[in-house]
């Protein structure tokens, strides 16, 4: 279930659902997502669902994978990109395979040190990582031309607000319980616009670290 027509059946599926950036595609089918699950449900990971990876968290849908990447890529190029939520590290690779460099935080430290493992086996070299509550963003290595973050805070954090270069986006999940919309945040100056896209769900945004 890990074999190059399985992937080629997911792409194909992402097209059909609107995905159309080719670059993002590119790197779905040649990306090896069985290694960012478990080996107990690998011959799941081609199917264009969530699946677990302990500790309460979720391995996003490829579909939500590539329409956010899609969405922050718009526009002016994104030569630095901020990743709330490394998780397992699959949106992370992914994010390395189209940007120069990719900064990116997690709250729970044993899946940080798994995500670390599978990028250094897969030789991703652009990768930083730091085991850190994720509403803070990563202040020293600010500003971002892109941020975007995997888990839904209730309200947008000022933080990383103020981490996004003029000119950059911030994707975003925002709501709880009653419901989660994706954001789209651009900065023009010191002003932000934003919009609303789809319905989302999404694990959420905690804070401190384990």
């Amino acid at each position: 279930m890990t074999s190059q027509r399985t992937r080629d059946r997911l792409v194909a599926r992402l097209k059909d659902q609107g995905i159309k950036n080719v670059s993002v595609l590119a790197v779905i089918r040649d990306l090896p997502r069985h290694l960012f699950v478990d080996e107990a449900l690998a011959s799941r990971a081609y199917e264009d669902t969530a699946l677990p990876i302990g500790h309460g968290q979720t391995i996003s849908q490829p579909f939500i994978v590539a329409r956010m990447t899609e969405i922050l890529l718009e526009g002016l190029p994104k030569n630095k990109v901020l990743e709330v939520g490394t998780g397992s590290g699959y949106q992370t690779a992914v994010l390395s395979q189209l940007v120069e460099r990719v900064f990116s935080v997690e709250r729970i430290s044993p899946l940080q040190n798994q995500a670390r493992e599978r990028f250094y086996q897969l030789k991703l070299n652009n990768i930083r990582l730091k085991h850190s509550d994720g509403s803070w963003g990563w202040e020293e290595n600010a500003p971002y031309d892109g941020i975007i973050v995997t888990c839904a805070p209730e309200q947008i954090p000022e933080g990383l607000l103020r981490q996004l270069a003029p000119g950059g986006r911030l994707v975003i999940p925002v709501g709880g319980s009653s419901g989660q919309s994706l954001r789209v945040i651009d900065r023009n100056g010191n002003s932000f616009e934003e919009t609303e896209l789809d319905a989302v769900s999404f694990v959420p945004l905690l804070t401190g670290q384990i």
